[in-house]
């Protein structure tokens, strides 16, 4: 397959490291989280909050030529696909959603995004924090996060796959081995596409989307956490359980 399709949003989990296997022509763009630009030197960009510690940025000497992403790039572009509050306000599907708009790329390949945590090891390098665990109204499924992330992006021509082997997982996105995914031909990516999108409820997806439109959570911002006691958790939990059905997970 063309590096021309595919961007790798690659994130923090304990398996991250893998990636630096990867072939090196196999994705075009290559979306680093947070502390994974430590994985591999090849990122293009790297999106991270803006409480990210300034003692885990790349130097100077390492940014060369590539991109950082802030708040600044991704709240807008993230806006387009009605906000934090509905699309989870944690970096994995901020990325995704910055990627989809600003990208446009044919696959999204996540790795490391698995948010599954164990008190062994959280994340590649060790223990760190949490943060989709943490108390936060617009994280009370993980899963219904990433059916609206894989929803929205098929509706606009992209696929979500997880590059991951792992067993457990938060993402409901397709599971593709990188070997196989290496393979592929435009064809079997439209396929793959095509199958993903007959197995989404269309009728439920307008639904769920008048839904968050009537509800109106929007914070242009993206500073919801400042505003969160106006949204009700209750009616957050019914969008997320329509998005759950649409995906048909």
């Amino acid at each position: 397959m063309s590096k021309l399709e595919a961007a790798l949003i690659l994130g923090s989990g304990p398996d991250a490291l893998q990636a630096q296997e990867f072939p090196v022509d196999m994705f075009e763009k290559r979306v680093a989280i947070n502390n994974a630009w430590r994985v591999r030197d090849d990122w293009n960009y790297l999106i991270h909050p803006d409480d990210f510690p300034a003692d885990r940025w790349p130097s100077v000497a390492e940014t060369a030529g590539k991109h950082i992403i802030t708040s600044a790039d991704y709240v807008p572009l993230q806006n387009r696909f009605g906000g934090f509050v509905y699309a989870g306000g944690t970096m994995a599907f901020t990325a995704g959603y910055w990627a989809l708009a600003a990208l446009k790329p044919k696959i999204m390949g996540f790795f490391g995004c698995d948010m599954v945590y164990s008190d062994a090891q959280t994340h590649f390098y060790g223990q760190g924090t949490a943060d989709p665990l943490r108390d936060d109204i617009s994280l009370q499924s993980l899963e219904a996060k990433s059916a609206r992330m894989m929803i929205m992006a098929t509706l606009n021509g992209s696929l979500c796959v997880n590059l991951t082997a792992n067993k457990e997982t938060r993402l409901v996105f397709p599971k593709v081995s990188v070997e196989e995914l290496a393979k592929w031909s435009e064809p079997d990516r439209a396929d793959a596409l095509e199958k993903l999108t007959a197995s989404i409820d269309s009728a439920t997806v307008d639904k769920v989307l008048a839904a968050e439109k009537h509800l109106n959570y929007f914070v242009e911002s993206g500073e919801y956490w400042k505003v969160q006691d106006k949204f009700d958790a209750a009616k957050l939990r019914e969008i997320d359980e329509m998005w759950l059905n649409a995906s048909g997970v």
